[in-house]
């Protein structure tokens, strides 16, 4: 965990300044709290940022309040409701929805209240922002299935939440670096398996019924991609030639292809997103709101590099 260790170390020495700013910024009475406003409960992506930043802040001092939209925009609503009347020093956000979550950071905005989102678009409002490039992660994608499928090879996709615009911008990465260069490859059939493992199941138990060939199996997110694995191995029809890419680098995933059975999960970077997002926090403390966009690459895990990911 040498890694971890370097990158914790980085974000507490961000987070160094943080107190001495606290008192200074536009938000909150005591200078002391952030709330973290996530669109879901904190596990995968959203409580491991969560995790980074909030012990690095509690070093200095800080409190980071962890709020659960429980993937309801108005329950998201709700709870920034209630986090502006509390008055942080700013607000994390992760928004269910770009435009629902909108008239909430205008809000906060019009109160006086640092904003910064990551991970989801927001469609309005005066923010800071930490993200990655979705786009980027398709093309990962794409590129490793261009590179290794067989000619005339046959594939399914799986789309996250097609109401989010990330789920789209990660297809359209996939194919731009694999379809559009590899015409010989048949995409057999796509759906919106909504980010969900019971769901890609369902529907490729369904495809297996359909299609005697399968070669690969390209995902918008791990759980989907594992989800298409396991009703793959419980038809019997699961070959260690088969391509199989998620993305998130899940615990689970990661393990998978340390086994041999995924073939490529796509890391969106915790780690380096929390030293960007301390770092804007700290412009946020010393002078109110700022606006700017800090692109976080991600990486692209397959059985080459493993090893260094495995927990």
């Amino acid at each position: 965990m040498k890694k971890w260790k370097t990158v914790f170390l980085l974000v507490c020495a961000g987070v160094l300044a943080l107190a001495a700013a606290g008192c200074g910024g536009s938000g909150g009475s005591d200078g002391k709290t952030i709330a973290y406003v996530a669109h879901d409960k904190q596990t995968g992506f959203t409580g491991v940022l969560y995790e980074a930043i909030k012990a690095a802040g509690e070093k200095e001092g800080f409190t980071v309040d962890f709020y659960d939209g429980k993937l309801d925009s108005n329950e998201q609503i709700d709870l920034m409701n209630q986090v502006i009347e509390k008055k942080p020093a700013a607000i994390v956000l992760l928004p269910n929805d770009a435009a629902a979550l909108t008239p909430s950071v205008e809000k906060a905005n019009a109160a006086g209240i640092p904003v910064l989102v990551t991970n989801r678009d927001i469609a309005g409002g005066k923010t800071a922002q930490v993200h990655s490039d979705e786009r980027q992660a398709g093309r990962l994608q794409g590129e490793y299935m261009a590179k290794h499928l067989k000619q005339g090879a046959k594939i399914v996709y799986f789309f996250g939440d097609t109401a989010l615009v990330a789920a789209h911008e990660r297809w359209e990465g996939f194919k731009e670096a694999c379809l559009d260069k590899r015409p010989d490859i048949e995409l057999l059939a796509s759906t919106d398996a909504a980010w969900s493992k019971t769901e890609a199941m369902k529907d490729m138990t369904l495809w297996l019924s359909v299609f005697p060939q399968i070669d690969a199996i390209i995902a918008g997110n791990d759980d989907m991609a594992l989800g298409g694995l396991a009703a793959m191995k419980g038809a019997g029809r699961y070959r260690s030639d088969i391509l199989i890419s998620g993305v998130d680098a899940s615990d689970d995933a990661v393990k998978s292809v340390a086994a041999g059975e995924m073939t490529q999960t796509i890391k969106q970077d915790a780690d380096a997103s929390a030293v960007a997002i301390v770092d804007l926090l700290q412009k946020m403390l010393q002078g109110g709101q700022v606006t700017d966009d800090e692109k976080v690459p991600f990486i692209e895990i397959t059985k080459a590099n493993v090893a260094q990911f495995v927990k």
